[in-house]
């Protein structure tokens, strides 16, 4: 916390913000210098005195710490402030700590540390918890301060604005972190019955490991129902629990089983999920040449469009949250992209098709049926059908992950208002998701390369292995 503005005290009580700036499923920590009044030596996140409005100030102190500027970051939320009193200080305070958690939209964020801060490092928000990295030292309630903003079940639940994928991720950072804390209570309760480095027979006394795992299918039952229509969700998470549950048969007598099981898990299967998003969008780029026309809001998309060479962009911008209005605007302010790129409503897709020169479709998937039939933002399946009556050809960009090892489909809905708001007695039709026949799509461009729709099946199977598991 910057120590360079006392005028942020409030009566008894110091504002101060913090920002956890997210890439990658990491967070960026700092070690705060000898420059600073308070705290030195000890991790946090980019903070310091709140003058004026919180939400300004913390964009201030990211740019002044980190070198990190408004176009590199993406506010996810604000958090409740955390409140505490340090006795420990020379002179005790009482903070209000205000978090806040941004994503790093750029692929390699570069870092530069003011004077107040003497190193950084990007690491598992787990880090935050204190003394469960005796290299990263931290400051007082800073996992507290995470919590406050951190994913959470309700927030995967009511997240309109992203796609499976980005979803996917924040799933398995809810399942990370709660493990990561329960290894630390772990940790903390067994340091007072045993020497950490004593006889493993004894610590392992007490260690429920089977209420740990219990705890955390509860958890991960919990996060497959808050979007249910999403594939890669349900198959990363069931992923990671098949993945702990191999290892804990593996070391039955062993203090690994439980928790660290599902951190250790959860870990991999972020890095894997990123890496197959990755080589999904690598694959898609490929086929790039040309314009291209795409809708809603798919991270994989957006990357194979910034990585391929298109010549031109047209979205559609996928009404009613019109995510592919913001989605427009970031690839028009793109350094890397040049070329022209155009916004049109969702009702004008057949007439894009029809008269512009468009080489190629690119769209995103929640879920890939068994048979290859798509299902994705409600739009998909009439820019594909108008596509078909064009000959162009249609691309869908998504890790095999997204493959649905169900028949059944869960279509969301969205809300009514945002269609009609009036008073007369007639039904409201919002579907969130529609299905696009598989006979429509061309390519699936995959972390396995191109793939054709009859190639679905053999995934499924695979995927089928992990629920029983």
């Amino acid at each position: 916390m910057s120590d360079a503005h006392d005028s942020a005290a409030e009566g008894d009580e110091t504002h101060v913000v913090t920002a956890f700036c997210r890439h990658r499923g990491e967070v960026l920590l700092l070690r705060r210098s000898d420059a600073v009044g308070t705290y030195q030596g000890l991790w946090g996140g980019a903070s310091g005195f709140a003058e004026g409005d919180p939400g300004e100030q913390v964009r201030v102190e990211i740019s002044e710490e980190t070198g990190l500027e408004d176009d590199a970051l993406s506010l996810v939320r604000s958090g409740r402030p955390v409140q505490f009193e340090d006795e420990t200080l020379e002179e005790s305070r009482e903070w209000v700590v205000h978090p806040y958690l941004f994503d790093v939209t750029v692929d390699d964020p570069e870092i530069e540390l003011s004077d107040e801060h003497d190193e950084f490092e990007w690491v598992s928000p787990t880090a935050a918890l204190e003394g469960v990295d005796p290299d990263i030292p931290v400051v007082p309630e800073l996992w507290t301060a995470y919590e406050r903003v951190a994913p959470t079940v309700r927030s995967i639940t009511a997240d309109d604005d992203h796609g499976a994928a980005y979803l996917s991720i924040r799933a398995l950072e809810v399942l990370r972190d709660r493990a990561g804390l329960l290894v630390a209570e772990r940790e903390e309760s067994e340091t007072t019955e045993s020497p950490r480095n004593g006889d493993r027979g004894t610590r392992e006394s007490s260690v429920d490991s089977d209420g740990e795992r219990e705890e955390l299918a509860e958890l991960a039952s919990r996060l497959l129902e808050a979007r249910p229509s999403m594939a890669v969700l349900r198959n990363r998470v069931n992923r990671v629990l098949a993945e702990a549950l191999e290892s804990d048969d593996e070391d039955a007598d062993d203090i690994d089983a439980g928790a660290p099981a599902v951190l250790e898990a959860a870990h991999t299967g972020i890095e894997r999920a990123l890496a197959a998003d990755d080589d999904a969008a690598a694959t898609a780029s490929e086929l790039i040449d040309g314009s291209v026309l795409t809708l809603s809001r798919s991270g994989t998309v957006f990357e194979a469009l910034r990585q391929g060479e298109p010549s031109r962009v047209f979205v559609a911008e996928s009404r009613p949250a019109r995510e592919g209005v913001a989605v427009a605007e970031e690839l028009a302010a793109d350094e890397g992209l040049e070329c022209p790129v155009s916004v049109h409503t969702d009702a004008a897709v057949a007439h894009v098709l029809a008269t512009e020169s468009v080489d190629r479709v690119v769209v995103g998937a929640d879920t890939i049926r068994a048979d290859g039939a798509v299902v994705n933002k409600t739009g998909t399946r009439a820019a594909a059908i108008a596509a078909a009556r064009e000959g162009i050809p249609v691309t869908v960009v998504a890790a095999t992950d997204k493959v649905s090892t169900r028949e059944e489909l869960n279509l969301e809905s969205g809300d009514r208002l945002a269609v009609y708001d009036g008073d007369a007695a007639i039904d409201v039709l919002n579907p969130t998701f529609d299905v696009t026949p598989a006979d429509c799509v061309s390519a699936f461009a995959t972390e396995r390369g191109a793939l054709e729709a009859d190639e679905i099946n053999s995934i499924v199977e695979e995927l089928r292995g992990l629920e029983e598991s």
